[in-house]
């Protein structure tokens, strides 16, 4: 893991405990004995300012670019409809009258359930075909949708 990685990690923890190391370093170094032997509103400010201060530069200073996405992370391909194909609902499914969440509530399939999308999409919404004969449409959203294959 790179210097970089490791303060980042955490959300800057690393970065900030480095800074605090630092800031006792040049405080020893750079402001007179006798303000740290015993504690004071100075001393802490100086701490607390100093470590604030040197962890916002050391994150500043670093590129986030790299740790945004990692090299192996997986990025799921686009969900493509595929009209008459099963798909299994993965948790309970709101069947809607019209695609959206704002719109009529129509029934609610089981998880585990077959529907079948007609083709018909808007944006994540699909018409489906649900039920026993005669079947009954209605949208709902393709993310509680899982192709019958998978496990």
């Amino acid at each position: 893991m790179t210097l970089a990685e490791t303060l980042h990690a955490g959300h800057g923890a690393p970065a900030y405990l480095l800074a605090l190391a630092l800031t006792l370093a040049l405080a020893a170094a750079l402001t007179p004995r006798h303000w740290w032997r015993r504690p004071t509103a100075r001393g802490a400010a100086v701490l607390g300012g100093g470590t604030w201060a040197l962890g916002a530069l050391l994150l500043a200073a670093l590129p986030l670019a790299p740790l945004i996405a990692a090299p192996d992370a997986v990025v799921e391909p686009p969900r493509t409809l595929a009209a008459g194909q099963a798909y299994r609902v993965h948790r309970d499914l709101n069947v809607r009258a019209q695609a959206g969440v704002g719109a009529a509530r129509v029934t609610v399939i089981a998880a585990g359930a077959l529907v079948t999308p007609t083709g018909e999409r808007d944006g994540d919404w699909w018409r489906i075909r649900y039920g026993a004969a005669p079947q009954r449409l209605g949208w709902a959203s393709s993310l509680w949708l899982r192709q019958a294959t998978e496990p």
